[in-house]
């Protein structure tokens, strides 16, 4: 009986995993830069600017989702400072007001990230491989200077 019950949760814990792989199987593209034995060191904004200058198709991609991340930033922003506000103007409630603020964060992050996607046209742009892109140039530099 036992040995039923463990191919059962067994047989639903594998359709599970593949389920999910197949829905988030984009991760891959980032599975040699994480999956290291050492991890690469951390860059600067000038690193990411040089790349950006040495790359001419996929330099102005990433510099676009650079930008995009600026427009979540600024709603994040916006949305924490002004439902945080307004919960506290009624309710003056501590604790109200600070889920108030997180929330307000991550819903206007998000208002803003769609901002920047129809602003910006990032649906028309590739964003991913100009990260892993530069996620492979990065990795050059690095071993490259080692």
């Amino acid at each position: 009986m036992a040995e039923e019950e463990s191919s059962f949760v067994r047989r639903h814990w594998e359709g599970y995993k593949e389920f999910w792989g197949e829905r988030f199987s984009f991760l891959d593209n980032y599975s040699p830069f994480i999956k290291r034995d050492k991890p690469l060191p951390s860059w600067s904004p000038a690193d990411v600017d040089e790349f950006i200058a040495s790359d001419p198709l996929h330099g102005p991609t990433l510099k676009t989702a650079r930008e995009a991340a600026k427009f979540g930033a600024v709603g994040g922003l916006i949305g924490a400072v002004s439902t945080a506000g307004v919960a506290w103007k009624y309710s003056r409630s501590l604790h109200g007001t600070a889920l108030s603020f997180g929330a307000g964060a991550v819903f206007g992050w998000t208002f803003g990230q769609e901002v920047a996607n129809h602003w910006l046209q990032l649906y028309r742009l590739d964003t991913m491989a100009s990260q892993v892109k530069f996620m492979e140039w990065w990795q050059n530099k690095f071993e490259g200077q080692s």
